[in-house]
C-alpha cells in the first residue's frame, strides 16, 4: 500500500466542514483501517470503520442533545439538535456515504500496486 493515508471522502469533508476535528477523526480511523485490516478486505474495513466513526458522532451528537434539553437554553438545544441531524446526514447512505469512489481507488490501486 502506498505510505499515504487514505482519503476522507469529499462529500463527507463537505457535511463535516464546520467540525475539522470529527474529519480528523475519521482520517485516524481510515487510516488504522488501511493499516490494520485484520484478515478482511481492506476496502470493506475502510467502509466499516467509516460507518462506526460516524455512528458514534450520532451517539455524541444525541448526549449532546440531552445535555441542551437538560440545561434547558433554547439555543443550545437548536445548536444541538441541528448537529445531531447533519451526523445523521453524514452517515445516510445516501448522502454523506454515498460516493466512496476515492476510497475504491485508493484501495484499488494500492492492490494494483501490489501485484
Amino acid at each position: 500500500m502506498d505510505q499515504t493515508s487514505p482519503p476522507v471522502p469529499q462529500r463527507l469533508q463537505d457535511i463535516l466542514k464546520d467540525y475539522p476535528e470529527l474529519i480528523a477523526a475519521l482520517a485516524g480511523t481510515l487510516n488504522d483501517a488501511a493499516t490494520n485490516p485484520r484478515g478482511n478486505p481492506p476496502y470493506e474495513m475502510a467502509v466499516w470503520a467509516l460507518e462506526d466513526m460516524l455512528s458514534r458522532f450520532i451517539s455524541d451528537a444525541r448526549d449532546e442533545l440531552e445535555a441542551a434539553e437538560a440545561g434547558g437554553n433554547a439555543q443550545a438545544i437548536e445548536r444541538a439538535d441541528d448537529k445531531l441531524n447533519l451526523m445523521f446526514r453524514a452517515r445516510s447512505p445516501n448522502i454523506g456515504l454515498r460516493d466512496l469512489n476515492g476510497l475504491w481507488t485508493y484501495f484499488n490501486g494500492a492492490k494494483e500496486n501490489q501485484g
